[in-house]
């Protein structure tokens, strides 16, 4: 292998065994994959993967070529890591993850403030459901529900995300207690705290709707589905939701701000870790409890 290009095309399709889904992370077309790797193992004399029915097997020799290619990619990344920690100027990309809703309905409506005294830097919110992976620079800085078990990265506790039960007004108003539905996430995620609480309050009656996300959750409690666990930072200003006199602290998450200890002291990630401290613990009130914050956002950057 001559170039990096060689490596990255040989890497996803090592790992994903695809065409399609290696052209997709790759942004490219499918048949631009074939065509390196087909020319890679021309050059290299050697068959690196098996095409079969169900995708590109690695080979022997594609299987230590691919644990060869991890380390140089790791080496890599690294670099690149530095390199961006050694900009003295302030500006560029910093990518940030977060849960889906946590980045749609609670970072980004807070970002102008950030955005007007920053404008040489681009933040790129990523909320996918996938927790990113900070050692391969799928992203910069990263919001986390749970504390983190990796010892290599640098981890700060930036507040407590606190859960209620809710329901639309005019569902409880039209149901007794006794006829009011529960809603809730499906088996996915029937480990998380959250749906723990739900299922102990619905005393073994199943679930009037389900979902894998929680904006659809949201979405349904709105509509008079039933009542739902959803954080106080989406419901508790919902003029069309109220809370129920229901105990949902066992449904608390911590909320964690991880980073590479390689980026840490990168100026233009320094300020957007600045920024989210600021913004998750002047918000702390509405975040944990439901309440207003003390300070308005404009004052959080």
């Amino acid at each position: 292998m001559k170039n990096w290009d060689d490596i990255r095309y040989f890497l996803e399709l090592g790992r994903v065994g695809s065409l399609s889904q290696a052209a997709r992370r790759l942004k490219v077309d499918h048949s631009t994959v074939a065509r390196r790797i087909g020319a890679l193992e021309r050059r290299m004399g050697l068959k690196l993967f098996d095409r079969l029915a169900r995708g590109y097997v690695l080979t022997e020799e594609g299987q230590r070529l691919l644990a060869a290619a991890e380390r140089v990619e790791d080496e890599a990344i690294a670099l690149g890591r530095l390199a961006g920690s050694a900009s003295a100027e302030p500006g560029g990309v910093v990518r940030v993850a977060a849960p889906p809703v946590v980045a749609s309905a609670f970072i980004a409506p807070h970002l102008r403030p950030f955005r007007d005294r920053h404008p040489a830097i681009r933040i790129e919110l990523v909320g996918g459901a996938p927790a990113a992976n900070l050692e391969r620079r799928e992203a910069d800085l990263a919001v986390r529900l749970s504390k983190p078990d990796d010892g290599r990265l640098v981890a700060r506790r930036i507040g407590r995300l606190g859960y209620g039960f809710y329901a639309a007004r005019d569902y409880l108003a039209a149901r007794k207690p006794a006829e009011r539905d529960y809603i809730g996430y499906d088996s996915s995620l029937e480990h998380v705290p959250q749906q723990h609480l739900l299922m102990k309050q619905t005393r073994g009656r199943p679930l009037a709707f389900t979902a894998n996300d929680l904006a659809s959750l949201y979405q349904a409690a709105r509509a008079g589905l039933g009542i739902a666990a959803i954080p106080h930072f989406l419901a508790a200003e919902d003029p069309l939701l109220k809370r129920l006199p229901l105990d949902a602290g066992g449904a608390d998450r911590e909320i964690w701000l991880l980073v590479h200890p390689d980026l840490r002291r990168s100026p233009r990630v320094r300020l957007v870790m600045d920024f989210m401290i600021a913004l998750f613990e002047g918000k702390s009130g509405l975040l944990a409890e439901g309440r207003a914050a003390r300070r308005s956002s404009a004052q959080v950057a």
